[in-house]
Formats: structure tokens, C-alpha cells, sequence
């Protein structure tokens, strides 16, 4: 079978495999539709990830498909089942982030699906393309955690690719009064407003903070008013606007970080520290991965995968991603399951 690997820096084929061998505690998936995003271009751009993983390194861990096989120590599978996978962690085994398996393949490996946690049974009418969005989902749900947002709270989305989206998704979701987003393109701008915001916002044109403090209003604060939002997602990568937000930020609101920022950024702490300020980072899923699957069972979010192509165009799915911002998640579908 065909299978897209990494065989050194900015080196991406899809290759010629042996179809999987699996075991009694194992389970293969027939996969119909996998995600790219942002982490796949970095592997690629480093060439892989570095330690002891595979070489050539395999991609996809955005994915859905139908078991096709399950082993005799498997008990809460069964062939034909629909199903997301779950990419996993360092103690199950990752996929498609440094394992020895990846989704960008017609067939999956599920080791260890006998443990549980692996596999969740796709709800009935959910098409399983936008099933695979469950993993990007879950990461933006995380962020959303991360940042304490409860009902009625106003927040501030920067970033709209599709992890701001997906935060979007779930801020609008769990009853955030007040969404407002802000990202660079045209586009995407306009894929959070099919979602719900109260307003999307251009950093090229518009003022932000005025604009948010116009919409948001404003608290008082020792450095003046500050607009009022409780909460920021920063899914943006933008490095300068971290210091922005931490300067902008009203007393005691809260910032989740959960795009990638690879160099260090210059923090003032003092601010932090007078306004009380609270940071962290969102990393991967929350504790319930299953949560996104309920989320796309009750609100269509389907618009935000924007682009298709299948397994032989791979490279056209990593380009755009790579050379457009007028994009949401693409998706590579492998079956007509999609």
C-alpha cells in the first residue's frame, strides 16, 4: 500500500509499504479521511522529529475510517465499526506525531486497541471526513479550558486557522457571550463568522485594541481602561502578540497559549505579576477526547474544512496549507467512506 513518510528535511513522498501485520491485542482501520496541519509542515521542515523514532518518519494523526480487522483480545471493537483515532501518547504510541504508524495511508495499525482509548465509535450521520476533525478540535477545546472560559464570558481569538476555528467552535458551544476574532485573512475571517463571532477583526487594517475595547467596553485599571475580555486564545504563532495581549489585558484575565512560538519572547513578568495575570500553555487534548465527537454531533462546524484532495495529491494539500492563509483544514480522503 501506498503510505506518505518523511525521509529527511523537506523530503515527503508517498511511499510503498507493506500493508499492516497486526497482532491479537491489535485492530486496523480502513481509513477514510485524514487531516494536514501546521505540525505536519514542521516535520517535514526539520526532516522528522529527533530521538528514536522511525526513519523514514510516517504522517497522519487527524483521522476517521471503518475497522476492517480486530484481534481476539480485542472485545469493544467490530468490524465495520466507524471510528476516530485517537493519535495517542508517549505510553500508548503515537501516530502520525513520531510513531511508528501514521494515518496518510489507506490502512492503520492500531496497536494496543485492546487497551481502550484508541478508538471512538463515530455518531450516526457524521460524515467521517468531518469525524477526523475531532483531533484539531480537541486540541482548540483544550485551549479553551486552559484559558477557565465558563458561560456568559467575553474572549478574544487570535488566529483562525484550524485550531483558532475549532476554539471558536468551542467557546460559541459553551455559552462565551462575546467571541471576537482576529486573523489576517479574508477568508478565515469570514469561516468565524459562519461560526458565530460577534465581530472578526483585520491586525492590518483595524485597530485591535480600540476595536476591542469598542466592542468589549473597558475595566479601569492602574495603567487606564483595558478592554473588558476575560479570556485570550492565542492560536496565531504571532510572536509580538504576546507581549501585546499581556500589555492590553484587563486585571486578572487569562491567556491560553496554544500556538507554537519556537523562539524565546521577550515577557514582561512585572506586568504579569500587577494584574495578576494568569498564563498557560494548551498542549494536545482534553481529558475526555470524546468531547469533540459530541461537540460535532450537535453543532455543524463542517465549513471549516475548506479543501479535499486524495492520498495522490498530498503534495497539493501540503502546498496550500503552507503557501495560502485563505484555507481551513485540509483534508486528504483516502476512500469513498469520506
Amino acid at each position: 500500500m501506498q503510505q506518505v513518510r518523511i525521509h529527511g528535511p523537506a523530503d515527503v513522498r508517498l511511499d510503498e509499504v507493506e500493508a499492516p501485520c497486526p497482532g491479537p491485542r491489535d485492530a486496523v482501520v480502513r481509513i477514510a479521511a485524514c487531516g494536514v496541519c501546521g505540525s505536519d509542515l514542521k516535520y517535514i521542515e526539520l526532516g522528522g522529529l529527533a530521538g528514536p523514532g522511525p526513519a523514514p518518519m510516517p504522517l497522519g494523526h487527524e483521522a476517521a475510517g471503518i475497522v476492517e480487522w480486530v484481534g481476539a483480545e480485542v472485545s469493544d471493537l467490530t468490524v465495520g465499526q466507524r471510528v476516530v483515532i485517537h493519535p495517542g501518547d508517549d505510553q500508548l504510541g503515537r501516530i502520525g506525531n513520531g510513531g511508528a504508524e501514521g494515518a496518510l495511508a489507506p490502512r492503520l495499525l492500531v496497536r494496543e486497541a485492546a487497551r481502550g482509548g484508541r478508538l471512538f465509535d463515530v455518531p450516526e450521520g457524521l460524515p467521517l471526513d468531518v469525524a477526523a476533525f475531532a483531533e484539531p478540535l480537541a486540541v482548540g477545546m483544550h485551549a479553551v479550558e486552559q484559558a477557565d472560559v465558563v458561560a456568559g464570558d467575553k474572549v478574544v481569538v487570535f488566529g483562525c486557522g484550524s485550531i483558532g476555528l475549532a476554539a471558536v467552535a468551542t467557546l460559541l458551544d459553551r455559552g462565551a457571550r462575546d467571541v471576537i476574532a482576529v486573523d489576517l485573512s479574508q477568508r478565515r475571517r469570514e469561516l468565524a463568522l459562519e461560526l458565530g463571532v460577534r465581530a472578526a477583526l483585520d491586525p492590518a487594517t483595524d485597530d485591535i485594541w480600540a476595536q476591542l475595547a469598542a466592542l468589549h467596553g473597558t475595566v479601569p485599571s492602574m495603567f487606564g481602561p483595558m478592554p473588558a475580555a476575560c479570556a485570550y486564545i492565542e492560536a496565531s504563532g504571532a510572536s509580538a502578540l504576546i507581549g501585546q495581549i499581556i500589555d492590553h489585558a484587563a486585571p486578572h484575565a487569562r491567556l491560553a497559549v496554544v500556538a507554537l512560538h519556537y523562539a524565546p519572547i521577550p515577557t514582561s513578568f512585572l506586568m504579569i505579576l500587577i494584574k495578576q495575570l494568569t498564563i498557560r500553555g494548551a498542549m494536545e487534548y482534553p481529558a475526555r477526547f470524546e468531547d469533540a465527537l459530541d461537540l460535532l454531533s450537535r453543532r455543524d462546524i463542517s465549513p471549516i474544512i475548506t479543501h479535499r484532495f486524495p492520498l495522490e495529491r498530498f503534495n497539493e494539500g501540503l502546498a496550500l496549507l503552507k503557501g495560502s492563509r485563505d484555507c481551513g483544514k485540509v483534508m486528504i480522503t483516502l476512500s469513498d467512506d469520506a
